[in-house]
């Protein structure tokens, strides 16, 4: 924590830390510093710093609305397919035993050491992320207009055709997320991101970070992902009602092309949930802070404690740089 702890307990205030459930383990990213940290198998907690560039300085395309929301969304995406990456990385096979120093290595091990450099496993990685967005996209455009297709008097009226496939779409996202929920390590994620949210929480409270201070804060955030999905479908049902085709395949790609214009204003959208105690933003907030429901648990001491370990190095010495 930095010296002037005092002083940043006594300033409740909008922060700009946002984060990331990850695999028994919590990323959070500040002005300048980024960590995340995460409970290895023996219980220790290990965490891993890093240095944000830009701060106040920042180039002029993370300044410039709706441009700035394709920049964050493009590099969340990968700072946040790498940290997860990090942390699955960081447990142990399922059978929970660590390999002995001592053990000689399998061929198999002995054939992926000799056959897979760091930069090919990176590369792996970035194919891995690449066909995810690919499925994702898929999932969330190609099939919603597809089965709206199906039905002829849905797509007599672009308008109508749009709020169907919209719809559709969100229909999709809340099965997928109640769905993945019930299964026991997307359980423990949906903790650790009720732990990331709560902690913050508490810091935007100026209280300080202990576990009992976090216990007692809300686990839902304005600023969360899931709220950002669900604001990103939803203005992809207004961006589709200007299109004038009714033929699947050609609105699918039309909502490809305009996509950066989506993820732009659903960008622009968050960052007003979260500095704003107006409201029209709490009316505006709402339907994202109930699916938050579904994607965040409460979570224990112990995953409590990992979001701080998380947020602690995020926090700058001047605390008017982690403000809006």
């Amino acid at each position: 924590m930095p010296d002037n702890e005092k002083d940043i307990q006594a300033c409740p205030h909008k922060s700009k830390i946002g984060g990331q459930a990850l695999i028994e383990g919590v990323m959070m990213k500040g002005a300048y510093k980024g960590a995340m940290a995460c409970r290895l198998p023996d219980g220790t907690v290990d965490v891993e710093t890093w240095d944000i560039k830009g701060g106040k300085d920042r180039p002029w395309y993370r300044r410039v609305p709706l441009i700035r929301g394709v920049y964050s969304f493009i590099f969340s995406m990968v700072d946040g397919y790498r940290c997860l990456m990090k942390s699955a990385e960081k447990q142990v096979t399922e059978d929970g035993e660590e390999t002995s120093p001592d053990e000689e290595p399998s061929r198999l091990e002995k054939w992926l050491e000799a056959h897979f450099t760091e930069k090919t496993v990176e590369a792996i990685m970035m194919v891995f992320m690449v066909l995810s967005l690919a499925a994702a996209l898929a999932l969330f455009l190609f099939v919603p207009k597809f089965l709206v297709g199906l039905v002829p008097f849905l797509t007599a009226d672009r308008v109508v055709q749009s709020f169907a496939e919209g719809v559709v779409k969100i229909a999709i996202f809340i099965g997928y997320m109640a769905v993945t929920g019930t299964m026991k390590d997307i359980r423990r994620t949906y903790e650790y991101h009720g732990a990331e949210h709560k902690t913050i929480a508490c810091f935007e409270a100026g209280l300080p970070l202990t576990i009992e201070n976090v216990k007692q804060q809300v686990r839902l955030h304005p600023r969360c992902g899931t709220s950002f999905i669900f604001l990103t479908l939803f203005i992809s049902i207004l961006v589709m009602c200007l299109v004038p085709f009714t033929v699947p395949w050609q609105r699918f790609l039309c909502s490809i092309a305009l996509l950066p214009i989506t993820v732009g204003c659903s960008f622009e959208a968050i960052q007003f949930a979260g500095r704003s105690d107006s409201t029209f933003a709490k009316i505006f907030s709402w339907p994202g802070l109930q699916l938050q429901r579904i994607t965040t648990r409460e979570p224990d001491a112990s995953q409590i404690e990992i979001a701080i370990a998380a947020l602690t190095p995020c926090i700058p010495e001047n605390m008017e740089d982690d403000k809006w």
